[in-house]
């Protein structure tokens, strides 16, 4: 199974460029990708530059037939004119897709500008079995909310790992029935953070009641080696070069990645994106 996670700033590079069909075509150079998770994509948003207000959720399922797309905004507002104005996270799958969440995280009130954010929670059957793929986008502009928006995160991935060994009892209307459910987990996305923040300490610590923790796939692969720079590489407009997209897994799914791989090349986005490759 091949994923790559990317925060594709609505489709504007940083050359000025925008175009979603660049963001797939070169996902594609970079793998043959099973699962898409992306974040910044928007609905009806022309105030974005590049953007004409298309609905990019519905753009990038058309330029992967075959994929499933699960849509997770967590901006949802009206626009005045008797529409919506979505923002937040996409994740397309050519894998069979089972039950999804979309986790809302912690919005504490806070002078800030910040916008709700979500994590979509989707469970992909794999080839080699069932995992749950989450990805998400973490505030940026204030620690704290930062801080609480990693325990909601943690409380979602706790919450399944529960509901394994506690599954709901079976009957009832068809809402109420059962779905398959797994530990087993990837946890990926643009997390606003760097390598040194308590907060990626917290998403990694342990959780103490047996719910499986989350490694970070690129010190597991490579262990004392610095994360390459996934932000500002480019375009050193919110600071120097430094990495903020991460990926995660609970340690059975880290014990099948093969490879992990940041690119540095692409100008497509003010992120870099990253490919996970599992056996």
């Amino acid at each position: 199974m091949k994923l790559i996670t990317w925060n594709i700033q609505w489709g504007l590079g940083v050359d000025g460029i925008f175009s979603l069909r660049r963001i797939v075509d070169h996902a594609r150079q970079l793998a043959d990708f099973d699962v898409l998770c992306l974040q910044e994509v928007a609905d009806n948003f022309p105030q974005l530059e590049g953007s004409s207000g298309e609905n990019q959720f519905a753009v990038l399922a058309g330029l992967l037939p075959g994929f499933t797309l699960i849509e997770g905004a967590a901006v949802d507002v009206p626009d005045g004119e008797g529409g919506r104005r979505r923002f937040g996270n996409a994740l397309l799958s050519r894998l069979p897709v089972g039950q999804v969440f979309r986790h809302s995280l912690a919005w504490e009130a806070a002078e800030a500008r910040s916008m709700p954010r979500l994590t979509i929670d989707a469970m992909i059957e794999a080839p080699f079995g069932p995992v749950r793929v989450m990805t998400t986008h973490l505030e940026y502009s204030h620690t704290l909310l930062r801080a609480a928006q990693v325990e909601s995160v943690r409380d979602a991935h706790r919450q399944a790992a529960a509901r394994v060994k506690r599954p709901p009892l079976e009957g009832g209307i068809a809402p109420f029935a059962p779905q398959p459910v797994t530990a087993s987990a990837i946890l990926c996305g643009d997390f606003n953070m760097k390598p040194s923040d308590p907060s990626k300490a917290r998403l990694e610590a342990s959780f103490g009641d047996g719910t499986p923790g989350l490694v970070d796939l690129w010190m597991a692969k490579h262990p004392g080696e610095p994360h390459p720079p996934s932000f500002c590489l480019y375009d050193q407009t919110y600071g120097p070069a430094h990495c903020c997209d991460f990926v995660f897994a609970t340690g059975d799914v880290a014990e099948r990645v093969t490879a992990i791989a940041y690119d540095l090349a692409t100008k497509a986005s003010d992120h870099q994106p990253v490919v996970v490759t599992l056996a």
